[in-house]
């Protein structure tokens, strides 16, 4: 048995449709600093009145793309824990980062087993402070507050690996080999600030138009630039024209200016050009969850095709992929640890 521990870590999902239920897990993300990176007080203010509504909206969307076994994010990432356990000869536990089972539940799992490093293996292609800062500052938290005698090591955002790419390759590959008009990454939004927060050089991310294609030490910590990659390195991979692909932001909240072109804009654009059969892939996601089954599959869909589109087909998530397991596998075992 390894002395390292897998802890698989996604973002989370309500216990169930009920709209209590969604209420507590939207609150609990909403007031993470990471997410809404408002002070205290103006955070609080905004969640409570967000809360008001979203809920029960919420709770209809994720009712419509619920499966018998659950919220389908939890499921298929169970799913990817059983594969792991099955080609590991080391201890895996699944957490998600809002709701349950919690990294607090995940940790002390592993602590019982005898671990001496647990590889935070967040499911995060992209860096951003929303996702892989949030999931490390909590398992820092939880190995703190229970003064517990592991290291920890976390998964840099491996948007540029090799295998990852390859994988995501293998995953899609049979969905454009029916043919289709155009494809569009859809990548989920971040405001416009947290690039700007994030970028090292205080004076590159968002200073142009191009700054995406500009070489920076900027681009370690920024999402959009990250997201670029991964669409121009599939491309190629592809062999897609630059016309035949692009990519658009979704999931927008609150007023703020978040990363352009918004998806939901993206769609209408593309009935109107002619385009006809679209496939939409989500590269931030490695699992199916209610930003890709509902937002695009179902809403997005009907926008596409209100607009004048004929056929929007949801290019599946990674989920778990045989491809994507031997590649996970092979990170758990290869990993370094952290100095």
């Amino acid at each position: 048995m390894s002395d390292r521990g897998i802890l698989l870590l996604n973002l989370g999902s309500p216990a169930s449709t009920e709209v209590a239920d969604v209420r507590r897990y939207l609150n609990q993300f909403l007031m993470d600093p990471c997410v809404v990176d408002l002070p205290w007080p103006a955070r609080r203010l905004l969640v409570s009145l967000i809360l008001l509504r979203r809920p029960r909206e919420s709770a209809a969307a994720y009712a419509s793309i619920w499966w018998q076994e659950g919220s389908p994010l939890v499921v298929i990432s169970r799913r990817v824990r059983d594969q792991l356990r099955a080609r590991l000869d080391m201890p895996v536990e699944l957490a998600m980062r809002y709701g349950e089972p919690s990294v607090e539940q995940g940790i002390l799992a592993l602590a019982e087993q005898g671990v001496g490093e647990i590889l935070l293996m967040h499911q995060y292609p992209q860096f951003a402070d929303s996702t892989i800062t949030t999931s490390i500052r909590e398992a820092q938290r939880v190995i703190a507050k229970h003064g517990l005698k592991v290291k920890l090591t976390v998964l840099p955002a491996f948007y540029g690996r090799e295998d990852y790419l390859d994988s995501l390759v293998a995953s899609a590959q049979p969905h454009l080999q029916h043919g289709f008009d155009h494809l569009l990454f859809s990548y989920h939004g971040l405001p416009e600030r947290h690039l700007r927060k994030a970028d090292p050089t205080g004076n590159h991310c968002l200073s142009s138009a191009d700054c995406c294609a500009r070489p920076s030490p900027a681009h370690a910590t920024c999402y959009r630039a990250q997201c670029r990659a991964v669409s121009q390195a599939f491309a190629e991979r592809m062999e897609l024209r630059p016309e035949q692909w692009s990519m658009a932001f979704q999931s927008r909240l609150g007023r703020d200016k978040w990363i352009e072109p918004y998806t939901e804009e993206t769609l209408a654009e593309l009935a109107a050009r002619g385009v006809k059969r679209l496939l939409v892939m989500c590269p931030a996601f490695t699992a199916d969850c209610i930003e890709t089954l509902e937002e695009i599959g179902d809403r997005g869909r009907e926008q596409f095709i209100e607009a004048g589109g004929e056929e929007l087909v949801l290019v599946p998530c990674l989920n778990d992929h045989p491809q994507w397991m031997d590649t996970l596998a092979h990170w758990a075992r290869t990993e370094p640890v952290s100095a």
